[in-house]
């Protein structure tokens, strides 16, 4: 897939990508009820209000499955960052998650609510004296691949799960809805970024 079909992925996103599960039950882990979703294509989805144009902090999420495997791409928002919705989202099945924001990128893998790996790929170390097998893969993928922030770790999960989801296919039709950061699972707080995002490598239990 070329770098340069995921611009979506660049900066300013965060995506989830879950086994098994179909999208309104993505939409229920994220604490978001399913039947106010909506099928709008991206130029539609666009037009809903997040963000800091809404009342609140409001994240916009679209969400639907290829293959086995359920996305849900969401805009103006870190929700799914969280360790409680990873946890929640990745509860009997497995997620990887991707965040690229202003001054964080982190890639995590879950399974069955616990962290196999959390990390951000600018650290010059891993975080642990043994890293997973995705941080050496990241890293090659960053130093190599093509397109801007997270876009080529996107790309590396992507193949990794045999999907395709660039930008004309993101483009298209998905189930979207909005939802409020009050209304996910539970905020982290204490050991983390200021209360919010993912916590710190190391701090979750690794298996």
């Amino acid at each position: 897939m070329a770098a340069d079909a995921l611009d979506w992925a660049g900066d300013q996103m965060c995506v989830t990508f879950t086994r098994g599960l179909d999208p309104a039950e993505v939409f229920t882990r994220y604490g978001a009820d399913p039947a106010r979703s909506r099928l709008l294509d991206a130029d539609a989805a666009s037009d809903l209000p997040t963000g800091q144009f809404a009342a609140g902090a409001v994240s916009l999420l679209r969400s639907g499955r290829l293959g086995d495997w359920t996305f849900c791409v969401e805009e103006d928002g870190v929700i799914g960052s969280w360790p409680e919705l990873l946890s929640a989202l990745s509860r009997g099945t497995e997620t990887y998650g991707v965040l690229s924001t202003e001054g964080l990128a982190v890639f995590q893998h879950w399974r069955d609510g616990r962290c196999l790996e959390n990390f951000e790929p600018d650290l010059e170390q891993p975080p642990s004296e043994h890293p997973g097998p995705w941080w050496d893969r990241v890293q090659e993928a960053l130093a190599e691949g093509e397109g801007s922030g997270m876009a080529p770790v996107v790309a590396l999960v992507l193949d990794h799960l045999g999907l395709t989801l660039d930008d004309a296919t993101l483009a298209a039709p998905w189930p979207t809805l909005t939802v409020a950061e009050d209304d996910a699972p539970s905020a982290p707080r204490g050991g983390s970024y200021a209360g919010e995002g993912p916590v710190p490598p190391g701090a979750v239990e690794i298996l």
